[in-house]
């Protein structure tokens, strides 16, 4: 099998994952096999409790349409984002337009977020999110992170929130999300990162790739993958204490021991 082809069997591992997470969001339940999406609940405080762990605040979780918020992440980008009123926002790996939403309210009406994701449910369902919170000024795009749907030059800042590990070629994530962006733009990402070398037979478990494990590049890796894309001011910041929640992802796997959550930033030079 040729490595393209492999990249493609990754990726529609995880778009066949995701669009269960989806639907079971829409049903009120738990996909099973995205092991971090069991915070997919028709019960509110699980939600909350899961959103509030990764750095959310409940003023957050009730700016947005029931539904954006399905407990998936690793992270609170916005918290690293600092943005403006005005700016052009893309958030790679939208899902429900949880993060999307949130940014639509710092940069205001005169600001424009688009969301990008590969899973045409997910798109729907953001969607539908953004006509219910009357959010004009967000619209969700079908594509894949490693070939964006959107013009050079277009974003003042981009975010993700845990989707680059999921992808099997992040060299052209980092490298396409460097052209969107105008010059002295902005990346704040909140991603899982590895600390050390993972065993071959966790590195090699599709559900461990899909719920946001397996796929982890190590800290250096990345750094080296951001220089080579064009970007400068790189800072990765890793969260010792997300191996509290990230050992709840895959119980009794041991997955904590090598992989941690960590905000990323970097800057497109002027």
């Amino acid at each position: 099998m040729s490595q393209q082809q492999d990249m493609d069997e990754v990726r529609q591992h995880v778009r066949e994952s995701y669009a269960k997470v989806a639907e079971a969001s829409n049903d009120g339940a738990c996909c099973g096999e995205v092991s971090s999406c069991c915070g997919v609940s028709d019960d509110d405080a699980i939600n909350t409790l899961i959103s509030t762990r990764l750095g959310y605040s409940e003023d957050d979780l009730d700016a947005v349409p029931d539904g954006a918020d399905m407990g998936l992440g690793c992270g609170n980008p916005r918290a690293i984002a600092s943005l403006e009123e005005g700016e052009t926002v893309v958030d790679l790996g939208s899902g429900g337009g949880f993060d999307a939403f949130l940014s639509a309210r710092e940069v205001g009406i005169s600001g424009h977020v688009i969301g990008v994701d590969m899973t045409p449910t997910m798109i729907s369902k953001a969607r539908k999110n953004a006509e219910k919170g009357k959010f004009s000024q967000v619209e969700f795009r079908l594509g894949e992170i490693e070939h964006l749907p959107v013009a050079d030059n277009t974003a003042d800042i981009i975010i993700s929130n845990c989707v680059i590990n999921l992808s099997p070629n992040k060299q052209q994530v980092f490298n396409d999300a460097f052209r969107i962006l105008k010059p002295s733009g902005r990346l704040a990402v909140s991603d899982v990162v590895a600390s050390a070398e993972m065993p071959e037979d966790m590195k090699n478990d599709p559900i461990l790739h899909a719920g946001c494990m397996a796929g982890a590049e190590l800290i250096a890796d990345i750094q080296s993958m951001l220089e080579k894309a064009g970007f400068i001011d790189i800072r990765i910041t890793p969260k010792d204490e997300s191996r509290e929640f990230i050992k709840d992802w895959a119980p009794g796997r041991g997955v904590e021991d090598y992989v941690l959550s960590a905000y990323i930033e970097a800057n497109k030079p002027h």
